[in-house]
């Protein structure tokens, strides 16, 4: 099974794109971030007609994810136990962020998480501290799940907004006193994969970046970051085989500032789905 996870930064403007890369690479299951629409916005027919499965989470023009599989998804749920909300004032109803969304695949028993980490602003913002909370929650989920059983199947795929190594990011003075590189948030990723979900797609990519901005030409310069990634619990980790970073995608007009990740999995109940 190919399960791959791309931060489109609008899922409405980018439909075609998405589409092409889903049938020239074969993806069984895409992950979506930032698909920028409500639910009722999202393009659900236009992936339909292509014989997709879709699940989505999204409340505004803001955040938003999505499941997009050649499988039909069960069990979907549109936030993981524990998940924090936010609001930019403490005094107000701290809401659930559409920045998770889960599902079973087909009649495996594999759990797809399609993961949009806050983004932390400044390290001053009550956002960074939501970040960090959103995170822990995140690691307490993995945690209690495998206490549960071991051998469960689970994958977080999406954008992390955290740069966990110095080699992450092209140049480490530019992000002197900023989010995404910080102890706490490289702590939190650590604890993730303490927690049991180990981060597969460093050693299976060659590609070093997953994201470069718009701004200052830094997709032509070289200057991007690795923030993307899947994160596989030890039953699926074994099953890992072989993957790739879509940089091609970063090409052209209309391009997302993000590349897709994909990762291949060979696993006698992902044959059962094909």
């Amino acid at each position: 099974m190919r399960i791959a996870n791309w931060n489109v930064n609008s899922i409405r403007t980018r439909t075609e794109r998405v589409l092409d890369f889903l049938q020239r690479h074969k993806i069984d299951v895409l992950a979506v971030q930032e698909t920028k629409c409500a639910d009722d916005k999202f393009p659900y027919q236009a992936f339909e007609d292509a014989g997709y499965h879709v699940a989505h989470c999204g409340f505004h023009q803001w955040n938003g994810v999505a499941l997009i599989s050649r499988h039909e998804l069960h069990d979907i749920r549109r936030e993981f136990p524990g998940q924090p909300g936010f609001h930019k004032d403490p005094d107000e109803p701290q809401n659930i962020e559409a920045r998770a969304i889960g599902a079973r695949i087909g009649d495996t028993d594999t759990e797809v998480w399609s993961l949009y980490v806050p983004n932390g602003r400044e390290i001053t913002d009550r956002h960074y501290e939501y970040k960090l909370f959103w995170l822990y929650a995140l690691r307490d989920y993995v945690r209690e799940q495998l206490a549960l059983a071991a051998d469960k199947k689970i994958l977080l795929t999406g954008d992390f907004n955290i740069a966990p190594r110095n080699e992450d990011v092209w140049d480490l003075r530019v992000f002197d006193g900023a989010t995404h590189v910080t102890e706490p948030e490289r702590a939190a990723f650590q604890m993730l994969e303490e927690a049991g979900a180990r981060e597969i797609t460093r050693e299976l990519t060659e590609s070093r970046y997953t994201y470069w901005d718009y701004t200052s030409m830094r997709f032509a310069k070289g200057e991007g970051m690795r923030i993307d990634f899947q994160l596989a619990s030890p039953q699926l980790v074994k099953q890992a085989r072989a993957g790739f970073v879509d940089v091609d995608e970063r090409h052209g007009k209309g391009a997302s500032d993000h590349a897709p990740v994909v990762v291949d999995f060979q696993a006698s109940d992902f044959d059962e789905v094909r």
